[in-house]
């Protein structure tokens, strides 16, 4: 152990600096798969939009891309005017089959007789603004002149001779050529 270069700490050599290679090269592989990374995004993104240039990002293109699978657009109901029968059906059905609540039953003569002596004007009143336990028809689901209809078809039923009411347009149709009539003569 007399050997001058050879010292009593075996370590000695790992206490040299670190080596200056390893830290370059990782930093060159980091280096290298942040480019491959980048590299493969923008490929991807690139076959993704297909192709799409600038127009395919407008706000109509994009909304249609999005939309919703159904649409609701809200406005009137495109649909003809209902008979006296369907009204009742729809809307009546439940308290004049029944007698509910002193409803008279549908086609019940003496119930019927002196609501028909105050005339089709007084009951189709009472139907539109509601009358006793019956709540007003009137601005709901159907249209005045489709209630009128109803209150014919049940009055009508139990022995009245009411004409059911046309609807608005056909009404005005109807005298039109009446004037023209009595004007040509």
């Amino acid at each position: 152990m007399s050997d001058p270069r050879h010292t009593t700490d075996h370590d000695s050599h790992a206490a040299r600096g670190a080596s200056k290679m390893k830290p370059t090269k990782t930093n060159l592989a980091l280096a290298g798969l942040a480019l491959l990374v980048l590299g493969s995004l923008t490929a991807y993104y690139a076959t993704q939009s297909g192709g799409r240039t600038a127009p395919d990002m407008s706000e109509e293109a994009v909304a249609r891309r999005i939309q919703k699978v159904g649409m609701l657009e809200l406005g009137e109901a495109k649909r003809g005017p209902r008979t006296g029968e369907e009204v009742y059906k729809a809307q009546c059905t439940t308290c004049h089959d029944a007698g509910l609540l002193g409803a008279p039953k549908f086609g019940d003569a003496a119930a019927w007789a002196p609501r028909i002596a105050t005339g089709y004007a007084a009951l189709l009143n009472a139907s539109l603004k509601g009358k006793g336990n019956m709540t007003a028809q009137g601005g709901g689901a159907f249209a005045d002149f489709e209630v009128g209809r109803a209150v014919a078809y049940m009055a009508n039923a139990a022995g009245a001779k009411f004409e059911e009411p046309a609807a608005p347009e056909a009404a005005a149709g109807a005298e039109a050529p009446a004037a023209t009539a009595s004007e040509a003569k």
